[in-house]
């Protein structure tokens, strides 16, 4: 046992547990942690310039990581600017820890300056919330919140720090023993049973989705799906599960769903649902999967009993990792005993193709060129990111990631997420190429966080898709309130200084002949880039909705 505050133990503590990097905005209320850090040289800390962008960091950096992701805020507006990453970490079922300084246990239950009960702040939109109260605790309640992020369905945990607390010195041990999340697998009765459904079934489909997902489940995947010459469609925003320029990925299951996607999820009549929570995006507003399915049959896997029967009632539910699943799965069917229809998985590529070539956009930037562009130009492993706004749909829709790269965007529609979720793939990764797609509206969310993009020496590429409008809000204000705006207009800042006084190359497109070359330029730019993209037109205006979005992009 080693005498050490609050701070230092809970700085130790995260160590111990493997942790490397955490992101925040520094705050008089857990000082004692920011000067642990200074003695815990194998930590990063990126310091931000809002919680909620510092939020949306650790998220995204523990999606892409698949560790932990930890976010340091103080009390009171510094909790609550972070609680959209928590929501967003909840929604993606992403590991996550939220340490909040909090008022002194001396003053608590005063009202005392920025205070918070935390339990009844976040109860509703995290897995836990928990508060140290005793500094010899302090290992202990940490390490249930780390094992909590990360086991079943993982999700955020906020761990509560009164300053007193931190401040108090005790005898304290660290325990070593390392957190694993706890695995689960499928019994042999139910694999059983599944492998006779799928034998039998002539149009079966693959629907995966879901967080914590590693490289052996992701290879069990792959694996699976060819064996089986099973299509796959992935889960909203989890297009990076499975190769989509592979032969047998068939589309993802999210916003806007395609005429052939959501054919073939209507068609199928037996569906394998890996580690998916069906969700209103997935089920297309709850219209897909349910009583009314017919004879479909459907098998969902998930790592927690509770994400059964939310909305759909699958005929099997199993309690499984992806990996041990699909292994099982394979283990008792060979290619040759599947009845499967020879043309389905062929056509329902074939649909997918059809839909993944926009026409001309009659805009000053091609948004279709400009997706077709940044596609042939991407490295094997780079990194996309968005946001949240009608311009999603160009690298939600319209770009095939293949095996190596991966795609960082909020299952909770959260606006302001792709240039944070952006900085912090930069930080993991400085070597790779991270591209961010952003709307106006969406970019003006969290773009001080250019800031901590310079400071950390970790810039992305940033491509502004500007309008002059928060366009989903305009599309439905359109739709209840025909052409009477209100709200919805934007002036925008010159984009480029901006973006040059952060110390980045700012550069503005306005024709879609001037994007490849600007591009080469933001690939080749050590600072990173931010590209202002205009793609005002009278022809795409924020009214149009994103099916006439889609069909704008129809052969």
């Amino acid at each position: 046992m080693v005498l050490m505050s609050g701070g230092q133990a809970v700085v130790q503590t995260l160590i111990s547990l493997g942790a490397r990097s955490g992101f925040g905005v520094p705050g008089e209320s857990y000082l004692t942690v920011l000067d642990a850090f200074c003695d815990a040289p194998g930590f990063r800390f990126i310091g931000c310039r809002n919680e909620g962008g510092a939020a949306f960091m650790a998220e995204a950096w523990a999606k892409l990581t698949g560790e932990v992701g930890l976010c340091f805020v103080t009390r009171g507006p510094g909790a609550t600017n972070a609680s959209i990453g928590v929501h967003t970490a909840m929604q993606a079922s992403t590991p996550m820890l939220l340490f909040v300084g909090q008022v002194g246990l001396e003053h608590q239950g005063r009202e005392a300056f920025q205070e918070l009960d935390y339990r009844q702040v976040f109860g509703p939109i995290a897995k836990y919330a928990t508060e140290i109260t005793d500094v010899s605790r302090t290992p202990e309640i940490i390490r249930r919140a780390w094992s909590m992020a990360i086991s079943g369905r993982p999700g955020p945990v906020v761990v509560a720090l009164p300053e007193d607390v931190l401040t108090q010195s005790a005898e304290i041990e660290i325990p070593t023993t390392e957190i694993l999340a706890p695995k689960s697998a499928a019994v042999a009765a139910d694999l059983e049973q599944l492998a006779v459904k799928l034998q039998s079934a002539e149009r079966p489909v693959i629907l995966a989705g879901g967080g914590r997902w590693d490289a052996q489940d992701r290879s069990a995947l792959q694996a699976c799906a060819h064996k089986l010459n099973i299509p796959v469609v992935t889960g909203f925003r989890y297009h990076d599960l499975f190769d989509n320029t592979d032969p047998l990925f068939v589309g993802e299951a999210g916003v806007g769903m395609t005429a052939n996607t959501k054919r073939v999820l209507t068609e199928a009549d037996a569906v394998l649902a890996v580690n998916l929570r069906f969700g209103e995006m997935t089920t297309d507003a709850f219209t897909l999967f349910g009583a009314n399915r017919g004879a479909q049959w459907i098998a969902q896997s998930h790592r927690s009993g509770d994400e059964f029967h939310k909305y759909v009632a699958p005929n099997l539910s199993m309690i499984s990792d992806p990996a041990p699943l699909l292994q099982g799965l394979m283990a008792r069917l060979e290619a040759a005993a599947m009845r499967q229809d020879p043309a389905w998985a062929k056509s329902a590529r074939a649909g997918f193709e059809a839909a993944q070539t926009a026409k001309a956009q009659p805009s000053p930037v091609d948004m279709g060129v400009v997706t077709r562009t940044v596609q042939a130009m991407l490295p094997a492993d780079a990194i996309v990111s968005n946001g949240a706004g009608n311009f999603a749909i160009w690298p939600n829709k319209f770009m095939q990631f293949s095996q190596h790269q991966r795609l960082l965007a909020p299952q909770s529609g959260a606006m302001g997420y792709g240039l944070p979720a952006a900085i912090a793939a930069k930080v993991e990764y400085p070597e790779r190429c991270v591209v961010c797609f952003a709307g106006d509206g969406d970019f003006q969310m969290n773009c001080q966080e250019l800031g901590a993009a310079l400071q950390a020496q970790a810039r992305p590429i940033v491509l502004i898709v500007n309008n002059g409008s928060y366009g989903t809000i305009r599309m439905h204000q359109e739709r209840h309130f025909p052409r009477r705006v209100s709200g919805t207009e934007m002036i925008n800042p010159d984009f480029t200084t901006l973006a040059r006084a952060y110390g980045f190359h700012g550069e503005r497109v306005a024709r879609t002949e001037e994007f490849a070359d600007a591009f080469s330029r933001a690939l080749a730019s050590p600072t990173g880039a931010v590209l202002d993209l205009n793609v005002a037109s009278e022809a795409i205006t924020p009214a149009m909705t994103i099916k006439d979005l889609q069909a704008l992009s129809e052969h």
